[in-house]
């Protein structure tokens, strides 16, 4: 990017030029009490509605009111293999072959659902490792998962201790899996840390846990539709998500799954079963076929029917990646987020940003922290306009998705950053 430019002419001109601008007409912005957008950054919290999903999920209402049961067997997206109108879509955006992702659940639904399969504790290979400030409900889960093995949550869950959590990188991660892999069950990691907005090297960091033979599992909610992935290439075992953020699917959206293929085709691995998971071909024999027999896919860790009100706005959202792709938002992010960057280094006196400065190492997030006085800081950036999130004790996070904020939305916020100072 350019020499920071803090002109409101500048910002425009960057919107004219962009490619990506009239996506933002795509999408509904809330708006101040004034009548004017308002600076919506919170895309990494809960992402805006895309404006078809309303006729998306209003044509399925239609469905259920004119036919019945009958929908599940209808032309146009029969609910009865729903989660299928997503499974390509996610697919792109995860990196992944279709029968390797599936649409159901929640986040740490999923999770849970995962580690029966994947951790495998044994009294000499029982501990997980985690980054530091990982996202609590990850953290209750592998609490959780451990009692239930019956080991104790304070000694199993290993977490690299650099003195400053916001500077915990691969390096740490991988040197704890280099000196005490053969302790450790699995490497559960974020994509995109929630707090620092750091992006770890996943590629780099799933090879050195699979050298120490640790399964690896992802937590991607502020990775899918904000970074690239590749999980397949990079052999990741399993990886959860939510789509209500980046993926613009709505509040408490259906989360999604990626199994890899080594483990999506093994009929042998433990799990819990559902009738959704079983093999579609006898689905429906009910009690004349009493085994199950698992879908060789992602599909045979869905527990029940798909959830077709909350799949429905991920549908209009996945048209809209896919007009895009990644390529072009991530390249439209890295300019939008470098000059946030600039904006609160010239703007924003007393405030330091946690989230690392080389672009590799980030997604569109920015954490910006303020000793004294950050709560009132964040107070007065609401009454700018700002719709940002705040976190306890100091921290508040912003994040300009590229497709729909602007240029001009940066430059806003820079100027609203000024008169804090």
């Amino acid at each position: 990017m350019s020499a920071f430019d803090p002109s409101e002419a500048w910002a425009r001109e960057q919107d004219a030029f962009d490619s990506l601008g009239e996506y933002r007409k795509r999408f509904c912005i809330p708006t101040q009490a004034d009548g004017n957008d308002t600076i919506y950054f919170a895309g990494n919290s809960l992402g805006l509605m895309p404006r078809h999903a309303a006729e998306i999920v209003q044509a399925e209402l239609d469905a259920w009111g004119t036919m019945g049961v009958d929908g599940h067997f209808k032309e146009d997206a029969p609910w009865f293999a729903y989660h299928e109108q997503v499974r390509e879509g996610l697919a792109r955006l995860v990196g992944a072959a279709p029968a390797e992702v599936v649409a159901m659940n929640t986040l740490t639904a999923n999770l849970h659902l995962m580690m029966v399969s994947h951790y495998r504790p044994t009294a000499e290979r029982h501990k997980i490792l985690m980054e530091p400030t990982a996202f609590p409900s990850d953290t209750y889960a592998m609490q959780t998962q451990l009692g239930w093995h019956g080991y104790d949550p304070d000694e199993g869950i290993v977490v690299p201790d650099s003195g400053d959590p916001a500077t915990t990188g691969d390096d740490e991660i991988e040197a704890i899996l280099e000196e005490r892999g053969d302790e450790i069950a699995l490497l559960l990691l974020a994509g995109v840390n929630y707090y620092t907005g750091r992006l770890y090297d996943l590629a780099r960091l799933t090879k050195a846990a699979h050298a120490r033979g640790v399964v690896v599992g992802l937590d991607l909610a502020h990775a899918v539709g904000n970074v690239p992935l590749a999980l397949h290439d990079w052999g990741v075992d399993f990886a959860v998500w939510c789509t209500y953020k980046y993926l613009n699917a709505g509040p408490g959206a259906i989360g999604g799954c990626f199994v890899h293929e080594r483990h999506a085709s093994n009929a042998e691995l433990p799990r819990f079963g559902g009738w959704w998971g079983n093999d579609p071909r006898v689905r429906f024999r009910m009690h004349l076929e009493e085994t199950f027999v698992p879908v060789p896919s992602a599909d045979a860790w869905q527990l029940s029917n798909p959830s077709v009100l909350a799949l429905a706005p991920l549908r209009a959202s996945l048209e809209l990646f896919d007009a895009v792709g990644m390529a072009a938002l991530r390249a439209k992010s890295e300019r939008l987020t470098a000059y946030l960057e600039s904006w609160v280094d010239h703007a924003a006196g007393g405030c330091e940003i946690l989230t690392p400065r080389d672009p590799a190492s980030r997604g569109a997030q920015l954490s910006l922290f303020i000793q004294h006085g950050s709560l009132e800081a964040f107070e007065r950036l609401q009454k700018s306009g700002v719709v940002g999130d705040y976190r306890r004790p100091d921290v508040i996070r912003v994040a300009p998705a590229p497709m729909y904020n602007s240029f001009h939305d940066v430059w806003r916020f820079g100027r609203a950053l000024e008169t804090l100072s």
